[in-house]
């Protein structure tokens, strides 16, 4: 038997809520991209956009979209990653001298790292090829940037407005990412992220603390989202992007440093509605064997670092929701069977407003959780800094395709 998800979706209760979860990832962004494109031709509404990292940044969009020529956020959203590719420099066609010597001294590691006899095989030298064209887009983001999105900061243009432009052992940060805000301009209505603002979708990110390493959670529904905010989301600093003031002394850095898939976040906001949610995955859980180099070692502790951990937060959801349950009868019990005159009013008046706050206040039963995830055809640690058209695109096409296999798998099943 098979069914419409779009249709099951689209008549629920008004009671739950669909939640898309993006995670952060650097140009694997486009990925997720790709899903909500996917999810939006299957007539499936988010209620919830949440994400930390570029996964905010997707989030934003999704969320506050401009009504721009009548496009739908979906458009938008991909506009937005076409625009960021556009803006990718080509290294392979610089004459720098440094750009070709940085790449065969690290190509030079990848070969290094494999036994002579695998150096023959077809698949490895495919694989190669793979990583050496990563290694390149890796190495134009590092050196120019991507000006739709950061900047490093020995940009001759920073020279008169940067006070720090010669005094770089003072540097807190390598690049700056506020090009990201005025893209954004073009994409974000903020009006709509805020309180009664009408967005798309409640918007949820998440960033961390600098100086107490506490989480930070921007909700449009409690506040109004600001660009600040979004570049706070993805400010990581691992990668050398700066701090961002949120609000006097509160500095942020990326989400992603305590946790890079925010659905516990998102249950604590909503915790009442029942929810079914789409988790995009940028880096997999799961792998077929063992790292074989230093490369792939490192690639893996990358993924692991950064993969999915929620597993904990969706049985803990279901065991809360197993004991409000229990509550709940126990209550209707002592409403029906118990002879109120012989209880303590002041005690069955503490009773009765636990049980409301507990009945209003919480509950939220997760009823399904559809994962989507990115496979790798191949180890390279700089594949989410790969802003190349290329690459971008096929980003885009993965992520619907692999949606509308987990949807149809779904229905099948259904």
């Amino acid at each position: 038997m098979t069914y419409d998800l779009s249709k099951s979706i689209t008549n629920k209760s008004a009671n739950i809520e669909n939640v898309l979860v993006l995670q952060g990832g650097g140009s694997l962004g486009a990925f997720g991209c790709g899903v909500y494109k996917a999810l939006a031709q299957k007539g499936i509404k988010i209620d919830i956009a949440a994400g930390t990292s570029i996964g905010g940044v997707n989030a934003a969009i999704i969320a506050g979209s401009k009504n721009n020529n009548e496009k739908r956020p979906e458009e938008l959203l991909e506009d937005f990653w076409l625009e960021i590719a556009d803006s990718y420099v080509e290294v392979d066609n610089m004459s720098h001298l440094i750009v070709p010597l940085l790449q065969q001294s690290i190509s030079n590691f990848y070969n290094y790292s494999l036994p002579s006899h695998q150096k023959r095989n077809s698949q490895i030298l495919d694989s190669l090829s793979f990583r050496n064209k990563s290694l390149s887009s890796f190495l134009s983001a590092a050196i120019f940037g991507v000006n739709k999105m950061f900047m490093p900061r020995w940009a001759l243009e920073y020279a008169l407005k940067d006070p720090e432009y010669f005094d770089p052992a003072n540097w807190t940060y390598l690049y700056d990412h506020s090009p990201l805000a005025k893209t954004l301009e073009k994409y974000v209505d903020y009006s709509k992220l805020r309180p009664d603002g009408n967005p798309y979708a409640r918007l949820i990110m998440t960033a961390v603390n600098v100086l107490t390493s506490e989480p930070l959670t921007f909700d449009s529904f409690n506040q109004q989202i600001t660009p600040k905010h979004i570049l706070a989301t993805c400010g990581y600093s691992s990668y050398n992007f700066r701090w961002i003031e949120v609000e006097k002394g509160v500095y942020a850095w990326d989400g992603s440093l305590l946790s890079n898939t925010p659905l516990r976040e998102v249950i604590d906001a909503s915790p009442v509605k029942d929810k079914r949610i789409f988790l995009v995955e940028n880096y997999p859980k799961r792998i077929d064997s063992l790292p074989e180099n230093l490369p792939e070692v490192h690639h893996r502790t990358r993924d692991i670092i950064f993969c999915d951990k929620t597993l904990s937060t969706v049985q803990m959801s279901k065991v809360i929701t197993r004991y409000l349950r229990y509550i709940d009868e126990l209550y209707q019990v002592i409403e029906s069977s118990v002879d109120l005159n012989k209880v303590d009013q002041r005690q069955l008046e503490k009773i009765r407003k636990k049980y409301k706050r507990y009945k209003e206040e919480t509950g939220a039963e997760i009823k399904g959780v559809y994962y989507i995830s990115r496979e790798e055809s191949g180890h390279s640690i700089y594949e989410n800094a790969d802003f190349s058209p290329h690459s971008i695109k096929a980003s885009i096409k993965d992520g619907e395709q692999k949606t509308k296999e987990v949807i149809s798998k779904i229905e099948n099943e259904g």
